[in-house]
């Protein structure tokens, strides 16, 4: 299944949750979330990017059990393609993009075993592309042994280029909770948010996957 696919069937998932009773559950006043997994690249940094990861933590608060904003901090990490390090005429290459943003969040069955919801926003993005090209370090290390330094050879990368933007951006995206036990505010989430970071000449936009926990 493609990682458009896994998109469209989160949204569908969301759905159908919502027509899902809700037992009595109470919802905490504080949330917090922390999760990681796959990031697509989409539109035209589909063919400069290649599939990468992304890392997230954040925290917020419920303003009633339906609505609730949270403030996140994001990374995504992916690698240039193939085509883009042939275009630059580099041997390798990367991208990274951190994120800090604030996000409402609307829940359609918070007090049940299952939730969907959907979340977006927007805030301040950095993105960093790097040309590096691998090579060798020597670095001391110590053996215990005979409690003398010797040298060894680590890989490493030399950095041909680096060039940075902060901008602004947008988010927003889908998901679905399920609750760890029944009485428990603890819950395994997956969701797919679309961002959109204004960079210039051409815009970032991508697509991470992620798994993880609320509580």
């Amino acid at each position: 299944m493609s990682l458009r696919s896994l998109s469209v069937a989160a949204g569908l998932s969301s759905v159908l949750l919502c027509t899902l009773p809700a037992p009595a559950q109470t919802t905490s006043r504080f949330t917090f979330n922390a999760g990681g997994g796959f990031t697509e690249p989409i539109g035209a940094n589909g063919r400069r990017l290649n599939t990468g990861f992304n890392l997230g933590v954040g925290g917020g608060i419920n303003l009633s059990p339906h609505v609730g904003v949270i403030a996140e901090f994001g990374f995504n990490g992916m690698n240039l393609s193939d085509g883009a390090l042939a275009r630059a005429q580099v041997p390798d290459g990367s991208a990274r993009i951190y994120s800090v943003t604030l996000n409402p969040i609307v829940h359609f069955n918070p007090r049940g075993r299952m939730d969907a919801y959907l979340v977006g926003g927007g805030g301040f993005y950095r993105r960093t592309v790097e040309f590096t090209q691998p090579t060798v370090d020597v670095v001391p290390a110590f053996d215990p042994f005979y409690g003398a330094f010797f040298p060894v050879a680590v890989p490493a990368n030399i950095i041909l280029g680096s060039f940075t933007q902060n901008k602004g951006g947008l988010n927003i995206g889908a998901g679905v909770t399920f609750r760890v036990r029944g009485d428990s505010n603890a819950k395994f989430f997956a969701e797919s948010r679309y961002h959109f970071m204004y960079t210039t000449p051409a815009r970032t936009t991508y697509m991470p996957v992620t798994f993880g926990f609320r509580w």
